[in-house]
């Protein structure tokens, strides 16, 4: 079936319905102490494994996009990244407000001494430049510098599936499914990656 715009307009619509009703759950959970008496590690898990899903569904989109030759597909891309975007904040503040208390000082003290830490800030740091340079005024703006920018979505994928498994203490299969969606996702890209990577390397050599 081919999408027209409002197919598009109803995707979009749809992902915002999805996207509250998580947050509504989650704000539920919490109240109704599904939680347990210290909710912290469950709200982390949640929103970071949101932030975890969203991601992956957005860069799932561009393939989809061309397996089934409906290129408008790609006009929901951004939205999706959004989410992405605000579940990674949601799931960064739960860390920052609620184990650190808004202690700015140890927050650096604890992302240089932690490894799992550093990859997830990173992780962040790339999605919050691809936020805010993701409108069509910008990337007209940027122009070329824009897509290489853009690029950097590939580590961001591969930064947060690891941050989820070096922070994990027991439990690694949940992780581990992040991670080889991860490379599964890369694996399909390989060509782009090719571009992005080998290029450059051989132009410099």
């Amino acid at each position: 079936m081919r999408l027209t715009p409002t197919h598009i307009t109803l995707i979009k619509t749809i992902v915002h319905l999805v996207s509250l009703g998580f947050a509504v759950n989650l704000v539920n959970l919490v109240l109704s102490g599904r939680f347990g008496a210290d909710p912290v590690d469950g709200i982390t898990h949640y929103t970071g494994v949101a932030a975890l899903n969203t991601l992956v569904v957005t860069m799932l989109i561009s393939p989809i996009a061309r397996f089934t030759k409906n290129g408008l597909l790609v006009r929901c891309r951004r939205v999706v990244g959004l989410y992405a975007f605000f579940w990674a904040t949601l799931h960064m503040l739960t860390y920052f407000a609620l184990d650190l208390t808004f202690n700015f000082s140890l927050l650096g003290t604890e992302i240089l001494s932690r490894p799992y830490l550093t990859f997830g800030a990173l992780g962040w740091l790339i999605l919050f430049a691809l936020t805010i340079t993701s409108t069509a005024k910008i990337q007209r703006r940027m122009g070329a510098k824009w897509q290489k920018l853009h690029n950097l979505v590939y580590l961001a994928l591969i930064l947060a599936p690891v941050h989820f498994y070096w922070s994990s203490k027991s439990e690694l299969i949940e992780p581990t499914i992040y991670i080889l969606l991860a490379l599964t996702l890369l694996a399909i890209r390989w060509k782009t990656l090719k571009r992005i990577v080998v290029r450059p390397v051989f132009r410099r050599t």
